[in-house]
């Protein structure tokens, strides 16, 4: 904390605490999706770009639509004013997200061939590109797991040498990945984001 902050805390913790709990209870009504939007606003407004970021990929996470994140950052123009949502918009475009390409913006979701089943050994994994997407592929047996190579922290797109041996390691904050299962198993709380797939005439397929 600041330390202004500790000494608002120091002379007028009762009253702060009073008011933190009001803020969480305030909340408690809106449901996950609201809730997110507004936090997505609030780290706009305020221009704190690992903020932005992380409330931006918790928004996805749960079960915000990247058309919808952009409506309320354009909903919000009489108060963030139009040079933060340009500010805003450079970093997603930065960030290269497929979700909010123009091409991708409102597409229903659907199969991708991603490729030959059979070009994966068993208890191996791949990196591969598939439309315009990063995916790690681990195959055991004859199951597959298909994720998406962007961490769900802040969407940084990890590269194949972060792969070592099963883990796999985000370079930018050094969030770690078991890739047989998605899970993450050190410094972060959420795992890879996993794509339903299935095999179909030899060939691997994802949906998004």
């Amino acid at each position: 904390m600041s330390d202004a902050l500790n000494y608002l805390v120091a002379v007028r913790g009762d009253a702060l605490g009073h008011y933190f709990k009001f803020l969480k209870d305030a909340g408690k009504h809106l449901d996950p999706k609201t809730r997110n939007l507004i936090s997505v606003i609030t780290k706009v407004d305020v221009q704190t770009e690992p903020g932005f970021k992380q409330y931006l990929t918790r928004a996805l996470r749960e079960g915000c639509k990247p058309i919808e994140i952009i409506d309320a950052l354009l909903m919000a123009f009489p108060t963030l004013g139009l040079a933060k949502i340009v500010w805003a918009t450079e970093i997603l475009l930065e960030m290269d997200m497929p979700e909010f390409r123009p091409e991708n913006l409102g597409k229903a979701p659907s199969w991708h061939d991603v490729m030959a089943a059979s070009e994966i050994a068993d208890d191996e994994v791949r990196r591969v590109d598939c439309d315009g997407r990063g995916l790690f592929v681990y195959r055991k047996d004859d199951g597959y797991k298909v994720y998406d190579s962007r961490c769900p922290h802040q969407v940084t797109n990890i590269p194949h040498l972060a792969l070592h041996g099963k883990e796999l390691t985000c370079p930018k904050h050094h969030w770690k990945f078991d890739i047989t299962t998605g899970e993450c198993i050190a410094k972060g709380t959420h795992p890879l984001k996993t794509f339903e797939s299935k095999v179909e005439s030899g060939r691997l397929m994802a949906y998004w």
